[in-house]
């Protein structure tokens, strides 16, 4: 499989089949009644209902996981988890992809380093982006790079990100969100 020297596109604006759609919740759903599920008791009084079961979760994941083995497999790559909200995502993802190598004849190479992004100062968003583990990022030199974070919102802090991280001229960048 050839790799473009430059690809920055997101996995997630792949050309989109009718199997890659995803889980489309409209605006009215009222979710799943809390009866079907068991969560600890001191949620009880908060919660209204479930919008998105763990299972669906985990085999959007799994899915996820497929579409990097099918872009990347037999190539190594740095997966850059962005902590906080990231480390779970990232855990779930990494394990799948562990998984699929195991039971196929693909195999994806890891190395997973921790940054975390800081946009904010108080309550109040700034301009400034502060980067908690930057100093391991030069090992992103001439390597396939995963960024893996669990919400992008505008897009402001993924973008500043992805300018830094490509100032170290990896070989290739992709997101996973």
């Amino acid at each position: 499989m050839n790799l473009p020297k430059d690809s920055n596109m997101a996995l997630s604006e792949r050309k989109q089949t009718h199997m890659d759609r995803g889980v489309v919740i409209r605006d009215a759903w009222p979710g799943y009644p809390l009866d079907l599920f068991t969560f600890p008791e001191h949620y009880l009084g908060d919660l209204e209902c479930v919008y998105i079961p763990h299972g669906i979760i985990m085999d959007r994941t799994e899915r996820l996981a497929r579409n990097i083995m099918d872009d990347l497999g037999d190539h190594d790559i740095v997966v850059l988890c962005v902590l906080k909200g990231g480390y779970q995502f990232c855990a779930d993802l990494v394990e799948r992809i562990e998984v699929l190598c195991c039971n196929s004849s693909k195999t994806l190479p890891m190395r997973v380093d921790f940054i975390r992004l800081k946009s904010y100062l108080n309550d109040q968003s700034t301009q400034d982006l502060r980067i908690e583990g930057a100093e391991n990022l030069p090992v992103l030199s001439g390597k396939n790079v995963l960024i893996v974070e669990a919400i992008v919102d505008t897009g402001k802090t993924m973008k500043t990100l992805l300018d830094h991280v490509k100032a170290f001229g990896p070989k290739i960048i992709k997101v996973a969100r």
